[in-house]
């Protein structure tokens, strides 16, 4: 690695706002929110072709379910001081 990209990495990770789990568990929330955001969009797209809208609308249930136990997980955390 050269000096300057040494400088440059040098201090990223000394500063932790959160265990890594937490923030596994925040940053797999966003993902899924994003995800979701879409599905709508999806099943819109596929109106007329029912299998794929039907694919889309089970995609969006379960990531639905894994916000929740994401959203459910976080609170746990937040309550025992851990987060």
């Amino acid at each position: 690695m050269s000096l300057a990209a040494e400088k440059e990495l040098a201090h990223l990770g000394e500063s932790c706002g959160c265990a890594d789990h937490d923030h596994d568990l925040v940053h797999e929330l966003s993902r899924r929110l994003d995800s979701l955001w879409r599905y709508d969009q999806y099943v819109a797209n596929a109106d007329w072709r029912q299998e794929i809208r039907s694919l889309w609308v089970d995609l969006k249930r379960q990531e639905q379910q894994a916000i929740a136990r994401l959203k459910e997980l976080i609170a746990a955390e937040v309550r025992s001081g851990c987060f």
